[in-house]
C-alpha cells in the first residue's frame, strides 16, 4: 500500500476501552463513512477499544470493506494511576519522549508500536489502509512521520480527524483531510 488514511475516533462517552460514542459521534461515523467512501480502501484496521471501532463500523458496513483489530493501535497509556496533572505530564511527554510515569507508557514506546503497524500496512500490496485509532497515539505518529507534532498540534486534532500519509521514497507525505462533506 502506498496511501494509509490515519483517523481519530468520532466523539466518544468516556475514556474507558469500553466507551461508545456519544450520538454526535454517531452520526460523525456515518458522515465518515460517506466521506471516505470515494477513497479507494480496500482494508480497515481499528484499535480494540470500543469507540475506534464503532467510529469503523459504518464504513466497513456501507462499503464491504473487511475490518481487523491490533491492540498497537489502543490508546497509549500515560499513566498507572490517574493522575491530576495530566496535560501538563501529556505536554512534558512531547519534549522527553522517553520518560515514563509509572505504570504508563513513553511517548517512544506507543509511536513505536503504532508506528510497525503502519510500516507493516505500507509493506502490504494493494488498496489503501484506514486506520482507526486514538488521539495521542495518532499525535505520535504524526510526529513520528513529520519530525514536528507536538502538544498543541494534539490539542488541535478533533474528533474525528483525518490525516493521509503516502509513502514517498524513503518518506511519507503527510496531509491533513476535511473529512465533512
Amino acid at each position: 500500500m502506498e496511501t494509509i488514511y490515519l483517523i481519530r475516533h468520532c466523539q466518544t462517552t468516556g475514556q474507558e476501552p469500553e466507551a461508545g460514542l456519544t450520538e454526535q459521534g454517531e452520526r460523525d461515523a456515518r458522515l465518515l463513512a460517506d466521506r471516505l467512501g470515494g477513497l479507494d480502501i480496500g482494508c480497515v484496521v481499528t484499535s480494540p477499544y470500543l469507540r475506534a471501532v464503532a467510529s469503523a463500523v459504518p464504513f466497513c458496513a456501507k462499503h464491504t470493506v473487511p475490518m481487523e483489530t491490533d491492540p498497537r493501535l489502543k490508546e497509549r497509556v500515560l499513566s498507572g494511576e490517574p493522575v491530576a496533572d495530566w496535560k501538563e505530564r501529556l505536554a512534558a511527554s512531547f519534549d522527553d519522549v522517553h520518560a515514563r510515569l509509572e505504570g504508563g507508557e513513553s511517548s517512544a514506546e506507543a509511536a513505536a508500536r503504532g508506528a510497525a503497524v503502519v510500516e507493516e500496512l505500507f509493506a502490504r500490496p494493494g488498496q489503501a489502509a484506514a486506520v482507526f485509532t486514538h488521539g495521542n497515539l495518532m499525535a505520535l505518529l504524526l510526529r513520528h512521520y513529520t519530525g514536528a507534532f507536538g502538544y498543541e498540534d494534539w490539542r488541535q486534532l478533533t474528533n474525528p480527524d483525518v490525516y493521509r500519509l503516502d509513502r514517498a521514497g524513503d518518506g511519507v507525505r503527510v496531509q491533513r483531510l476535511d473529512w465533512r462533506p
